[in-house]
């Protein structure tokens, strides 16, 4: 018996002490936006690398300019950033030219790659020109979830896509959230303004998301995944689950669509920097009663991926981080 308790005391011990560190960086982060001096947007001016002149950088408050904006983050994808780009780039020239009235832009982020990521972009800058692609260089790594924070902050679509670097999921699909968009878009209009009903309106200034989902090839991962894998996998979803709540199936597809004005809203309000960014996605959506879409993509397994096992005790310290912020207060909402 002395024995037992003793155990359940030192994990009683263990569970304050982590619930301690949860505060004490909650604390300091709060401590650090409030009195830091630097503006967290400090993109300015883009670079032409045929001019090598500067062009304004657009933000998210701006009007929209373009129809669709891809946001690309990449870290260290020299490699398996040129075909997933000539992909993406084939695709949304074909659809312009049988389009006049489709206009886009391709935004790619570099996280502080260290190999040729910024060559491989620039290079596709200077062959599609900096107004089709645009390069956002963050100089040193700062995570998955802030270089697409970046991306979205500095778009100028109506409809903006974030999507992996890797050409996992295949671009045609956006399709599939563009029409679930366009239709949802149009009944939340008719919902607001009755009399707009019939009326053609701008997509961009209704609040919608959707999240492509591989949550279809479940039953076919379980059976080929590594039995540790899939209990990982399933504790991971369940604390998911605690700390956004049920609605999406699978949060870390990384092929999301949103409207302008929805990306405004979640953006410029998300904290989280690294993997469980697309979590905080989820909760803010339903802070702010954004309608969320989850639809399946096509998605297949590319070699290279950055995502391991060590990445889940990180991911869970995000979950705690985030679950910590809200519920004190100290990550703040704004409804601007």
């Amino acid at each position: 018996m002395a024995f037992l308790l003793t155990v359940a005391e030192l994990g009683l011990s263990l569970l304050l002490i982590v619930f301690s560190g949860f505060i004490s960086v909650v604390v300091f982060e709060a401590w650090r936006r409030r009195h830091s001096n630097i503006s967290v947007e400090t993109v300015t001016t883009l670079e032409d690398p045929k001019s090598f002149k500067q062009i304004p950088c657009p933000r998210i408050s701006d009007p929209a300019e373009k129809y669709l904006s891809l946001i690309v983050p990449a870290f260290n994808e020299e490699q398996r950033l040129p075909a997933a780009l000539e992909e993406t780039m084939d695709y949304l020239q074909d659809r312009a030219s049988r389009d006049k009235s489709f206009t886009f832009e391709v935004v790619i982020v570099d996280d502080g790659s260290v190999d040729g990521t910024k060559r491989v972009a620039f290079d596709f800058v200077r062959k599609y020109t900096v107004d089709n692609i645009r390069l956002i260089p963050l100089g040193k790594n700062q995570g998955k979830g802030e270089a697409i924070r970046k991306g979205m902050m500095h778009s100028r679509g109506e409809l903006l896509l974030m999507l992996d670097a890797d050409g996992a999921t295949k671009v045609t699909d956006l399709e599939k959230l563009e029409n679930q968009i366009h239709a949802v878009a149009r009944e939340e209009n008719s919902i607001r303004d009755p009399a707009s009903k019939h009326v053609d309106f701008r997509i961009g200034d209704v609040q919608v998301s959707a999240f492509g989902s591989r949550a279809h090839l479940e039953e076919k991962a379980l059976a080929t995944r590594k039995w540790y894998r899939n209990f990982l996998m399933k504790g991971f979803h369940l604390v998911v689950l605690l700390a956004a709540g049920s609605g999406i199936r699978d949060t870390q597809c990384g092929f999301k669509m949103f409207t302008r004005a929805a990306a405004r809203r979640l953006f410029t309000n998300i904290h989280l920097k690294r993997w469980c960014f697309d979590v905080e996605l989820v909760f803010l959506c339903k802070r702010f009663n954004i309608p969320m879409l989850e639809i399946s993509v096509n998605w297949s397994e590319i070699p290279g991926s950055k995502v391991s096992l060590l990445s889940i005790p990180n991911m869970l310290w995000e979950l705690a981080l985030m679950s910590v912020g809200y519920r004190t207060g100290m990550w703040k909402i704004h409804h601007a």
